[in-house]
Formats: C-alpha cells, sequence, structure tokens
C-alpha cells in the first residue's frame, strides 16, 4: 500500500504492508523533492521519475493520494494539485488502482480526530508502526497516514475480519454518521 503526499517541493511518499488483524509494518518511508528555482516541467517530470523509482523498488498493490482541497493559498494548491495529478498518472500508468482521500478523513482513520494537527498524526503513525522516533518530515508521516487510511478503509486489510483500534472506531462511527 502506498501512500503519496503530494506536494510540489516536497512529495512525500510512504509504503506499508497491513495484516489481515490490521497491524501494519512500515515497509518505505522517503521524500520526493523538486528545487523550487526550477521550471514546473523539470519539477512535474522528478516527482514523476521519483513515484516510478518508488513504484519499481517496492511493488506496492494500491496507491491512495491525498486529495486536493480548497486553500487559501492558490498558488499552493496549484502544485499541489500539479503532483497529485503526477501522482494518480504514475499510478495510472503502472496499472495500479488509485483512491484519494481528504486529510480530515485521513486524520480520523488515524487519530480518531479529523482535526488532529501534524504532531498527533506523526504520533500516531509511528505508534501503529511500531517506530522508535517520528516519522520525519510531517509529508512522509502524511504519506504514511495516508496509507493506512486507505487500507482500514477499503483496502485488502480491510475486508479481513480482526478487532479495530480506536482511531479505526472513530473513524468507521464518522464514516457512518457522514452518509446520514
Amino acid at each position: 500500500m502506498l501512500g503519496i503526499d503530494p506536494g510540489l517541493t516536497r512529495c512525500g511518499v510512504g509504503i506499508v504492508d497491513v495484516a489481515p488483524d490490521r497491524s501494519a509494518q512500515l515497509v518505505h518511508v522517503g521524500v520526493v523533492r523538486s528545487d523550487p528555482s526550477e521550471p514546473i516541467e523539470a519539477r512535474l517530470a522528478l516527482i514523476a521519475t521519483g513515484l516510478r523509482a518508488v513504484i519499481a523498488a517496492h511493488r506496492p498493490d494500491v496507491v491512495a493520494v491525498e486529495r486536493v482541497f480548497a486553500q487559501h493559498n492558490r498558488h499552493t494548491v496549484m502544485g499541489t494539485a500539479q503532483a497529485s495529478g503526477i501522482a494518480l498518472l504514475v499510478a495510472g500508468e503502472s496499472g495500479l488502482p488509485a483512491a484519494t482521500h481528504t486529510p480530515s478523513e485521513v486524520k480520523a482513520a488515524i487519530t480518531g480526530y479529523g482535526s488532529a494537527d501534524k504532531r498527533q498524526v506523526q504520533a500516531m503513525v509511528a505508534r501503529v508502526l511500531r517506530l522508535d522516533a517520528l516519522p520525519r518530515p510531517a509529508d512522509a508521516a502524511d504519506a504514511l497516514a495516508l496509507a493506512l487510511c486507505h487500507a482500514w478503509r477499503g483496502g485488502p486489510a480491510a475486508a479481513a475480519s480482526g478487532p479495530l483500534t480506536p482511531a479505526q472506531r472513530a473513524w468507521a462511527d464518522a464514516e457512518r454518521l457522514s452518509r446520514r
């Protein structure tokens, strides 16, 4: 399960394996970086090359990308949207199914609270993956959180029976309420 936190300067990537009991193990975490002084086409090509390399090296079965949402800074949202498009394109080129999740959906899945801050997300990702330190930078932690969210929401591990964590229960409850 590959999670991608799209960004034009820092594009977080995180791969996890999720077992039928919903426990998870870190496979890979990193950031694809591009230099803001480079032309946009070169930056997008660099992101695509980095994502292709991660997919080739680790062969995930699905890609989860953070869904672009309205931000006050139009320049930031444009870069995020462009990097998101590249992530979805690379998934398609690789024959991988792709899904998108909103930041609040990911936060609710990981922490049980849709308005959690970045530090809370990092702490829960570290706890779920049994890491000795918080994953850094935040883009990498967000990518891991995306992969976990997708796996718990409806990926291969979600179909298996097993006990839910408190965060998973809170997320499932929130999703049920949003469908009403």
